[in-house]
C-alpha cells in the first residue's frame, strides 16, 4: 500500500488543522492505522492509531483530548484532527499501517509497517 499525507501547514498556537493520508494499492479497510510525529532533534513518537472499522482508537498522552483520529474507509483515507494547537506539536506528521496488524504494533513502529512521507505542521506561539 502506498500512503500519501496531506494538510500541513502554519497555525497559530489553540488553533486547528487537519492533516490526512490517502491510501491506494491495498484493502484500506483491513489496514490498522496511525500517526506519528517527529520534531527536529527528536525521536520519532506515536500520536494515534485506529482500528480497522474506526470503532477504537488509541492517543499518546501528550495529545489525548486534543487530537482526534479517524477513518473513511470508503475513501481509503485517514484523518487527524488537531484542536488547541501547541508549540510543542510542531513537528513533521507521519502516517503509518499495517495490514491485518494491531494498534500494539502500530505504536511499536513494527517492521512491516507501511509509512507514507510526512507533512509538516508548525504552530506559532
Amino acid at each position: 500500500v502506498q500512503l500519501q499525507a496531506s494538510g500541513g501547514g502554519l497555525v497559530q498556537a489553540g488553533g486547528s488543522l487537519r492533516v490526512s493520508c490517502a491510501a491506494s494499492g491495498g484493502t484500506f479497510s483491513s489496514y490498522v492505522m496511525g500517526w506519528f510525529r517527529q520534531a527536529p532533534g527528536k525521536e520519532r513518537e506515536f500520536v494515534a492509531a485506529i482500528s480497522y472499522g474506526g470503532l477504537t482508537t488509541y492517543y499518546a498522552d501528550s495529545v489525548k483530548g486534543r487530537f482526534t483520529i479517524s477513518r473513511d474507509n470508503a475513501k481509503n483515507t485517514v484523518y487527524l484532527q488537531m484542536d488547541s494547537l501547541k508549540p510543542e506539536d510542531t513537528a513533521n506528521y507521519y502516517c503509518t499501517g499495517r495490514y491485518k496488524g494491531t494498534a500494539g504494533q502500530i505504536m511499536r513502529a513494527s517492521g512491516n509497517n507501511f509509512w507514507g512521507q510526512g507533512t509538516q505542521v508548525t504552530v506559532s506561539s
